[in-house]
């Protein structure tokens, strides 16, 4: 569970440079600091999958864009997530470059994956947030529910295709992408021997 540690509102400003001399990771929600759990290994496990996969179509399609784990995304005047996997553009990157992992425009894509803390983050909130921003592509991987959803920005709003077990993830920014639900969520288990 998230907790608001702060009564102090901050400016995203304010976010970018704050430091409480500790390792804690912080969203801010209508500027105030929301402390964020360390993720599972599963959670991370799933993550770094996820990622590479993105780094390999990036590369294999020969695009101009970036992959980053655990990078934020500012989605408000005082509001920044902190988004398990995105992409954007080297332009996005390189003006930013020497400053906090915050992206101040839309990512191309957004992947949050449900813990058992975030169901109502990921699912409401960030969706919520993601469309203020027209971010054209959103995914929430539910290992709690063995599923995958794909939200694509349509019109305005929001469409939405849930994924289960061996079908093919389709993914409009990687239409060659070949994953299927299973193999991501298998990404969060370790084969012992």
């Amino acid at each position: 569970m998230t907790q608001t540690t702060t009564k102090t509102i901050y400016s995203f400003e304010e976010y970018l440079t704050y430091d409480d001399g500790t390792d804690n990771r912080y969203e801010l929600v209508k500027g105030k600091l929301e402390l964020m759990n360390p993720p599972t290994f599963r959670h991370l496990l799933i993550s770094k999958f996820i990622e590479q996969n993105f780094d390999e179509q990036i590369k294999l399609l020969n695009l101009p864009w970036m992959c980053f784990r655990e990078a934020g995304i500012r989605t408000g005047w005082r509001k920044s997530r902190l988004s398990d996997v995105y992409i954007v553009t080297s332009e996005q990157v390189i003006e930013f470059l020497d400053e906090s992992a915050v992206c101040q425009s839309p990512p191309l894509l957004v992947v949050e994956v449900v813990s058992p803390e975030s169901v109502k983050r990921d699912y409401r909130y960030k969706r919520s947030e993601y469309a203020a921003l027209e971010i054209p592509e959103y995914w929430i991987v539910d290992p709690i529910e063995s599923k995958i959803t794909i939200l694509l920005w349509e019109e305005g709003l929001y469409e939405d295709t849930e994924f289960t077990g061996y079908q093919k993830i389709i993914s409009r920014i990687f239409p060659q992408l070949n994953l299927t639900v299973e193999q991501v969520l298998a990404a969060g288990n370790i084969k012992q021997k």
